[in-house]
């Protein structure tokens, strides 16, 4: 099941907290778009972990590999893809990666359970 989440109130949330509700944000993110796809793919759990070992690169072929995944729920609900992939990448290498987690649980509420 892939929940609703509003993004303002994550992204304050993530402030509020310096960063401890976003990387809950991150391993829910991950989870949805898994389920969202129907792909078994790296859990949340074990994304954050390697993001955190490997000091953030991790982080940014997770993010590639995130806008392929919307790229395919855009394809499968008859919508026009884009590059996500690499817009992701993008943001993530400019330090923008709460924009990412944005524009992705934007995605994911598309398609979520109400």
């Amino acid at each position: 099941m892939i929940k609703q989440r509003n993004i303002a109130l994550c992204i304050i949330l993530s402030i509020v907290t310096c960063g401890i509700y976003g990387l809950y944000w991150f391993v829910c993110l991950t989870d949805d778009m898994n389920t969202a796809v129907e792909e078994l793919g790296t859990t949340g759990l074990v994304a954050l972990l390697l993001s955190m070992v490997t000091c953030g690169l991790y982080g940014l072929y997770w993010a590639y590999k995130m806008g392929e995944k919307v790229d395919m729920l855009k394809a499968r609900n008859g919508v026009q893809t884009s590059n996500s992939g690499i817009m992701y990448l993008i943001l993530n290498v400019l330090g923008l990666s709460v924009v990412t987690w944005a524009l992705i649980q934007n995605e994911l509420n598309q398609v979520a359970d109400i």
